[in-house]
């Protein structure tokens, strides 16, 4: 493998644009091609044999853009397809994503601790086990419909504010609440508007650093860090299965401060 070569990185839809956000500042000299498969979001209302299916068919995808490495921008999709997807490529990077349950347990000690993810990660076995390891305070919050707002392009809308005023605001009645996981990459582009509605006492977190930081070990590992320069080559391709109205979400997303 050239270690010139892409790196892949997809999603259910526009979400894992925060991932690729978060890899281009922390990895200036690599390239990066993007996916999201906005035509068959959500996946996290869908049966997971289904989703291991759309993964796998994302991941052939990129491999045929001749990517290095590919992360799998998508909780859900992580869940659902991250074993099955490294059994198939063996010599395959293959970098997936978990919520930040282990980063609240271990900064957030006392008070309560809400998980936001979609249904299908909340059900799924890796999630249960990271929840045996690390949630004795925290509570899971399924938010089926709240991804559909981010594809929309809605970070900041009433309908967003009062969707999760209504997932959070019986967590705030007693001031226990101490940290939200952001536990979907959609969710990251909610932040400011979770932080509206629980206040700047309560901790917000996600796990994109942790998951481009895991990334760049395992290129380091197997020496395929780019340390050469970019040339004329663009640092990021779009694409997606939906509309043009969904790579234009994807454009401004990207370029959201």
């Amino acid at each position: 493998m050239n270690s010139s070569a892409p790196i892949g990185i997809f999603d259910s839809g526009v979400g894992g644009i925060s991932v690729l956000k978060t890899a281009l500042a922390l990895l200036p000299k690599e390239r990066f091609v993007y996916y999201g498969d906005s035509a068959h979001a959500p996946y996290g209302t869908r049966p997971e044999e289904e989703v291991r299916v759309l993964a796998r068919n994302v991941t052939e995808f990129l491999l045929k853009k001749g990517c290095k490495a590919i992360v799998i921008a998508c909780n859900t999709a992580t869940c659902a397809a991250a074993q099955a997807l490294r059994e198939e490529n063996k010599n395959l990077i293959i970098v997936g994503m978990e919520p930040a349950l282990k980063l609240a347990h271990d900064t957030c000690p006392e008070g309560t601790i809400a998980v936001l993810a979609t249904p299908l990660s909340l059900s799924s076995a890796k999630y249960r086990a990271l929840y045996e390891k690390y949630g004795e305070h925290s509570v899971s919050v399924p938010c089926a419909g709240l991804m559909e707002l981010v594809e929309k392009g809605e970070t900041d809308s009433a309908e967003v504010t009062e969707y999760l005023s209504e997932k959070l605001g019986p967590f705030m009645t007693d001031g226990s609440l101490s940290a939200v996981v952001l536990g979907c990459t959609h969710y990251v582009f909610l932040k400011d508007a979770v932080k509206r509605v629980v206040g700047d006492r309560v901790r917000v977190l996600d796990g994109n650093e942790g998951t481009v930081r895991q990334l760049m070990r395992r290129l380091n590992e197997q020496g395929l860090l780019n340390e050469g320069a970019l040339a004329d080559l663009p640092r990021c391709e779009l694409n997606t299965s939906g509309s043009e109205e969904d790579l234009a979400v994807m454009k401004m997303l990207l370029e959201k401060p």
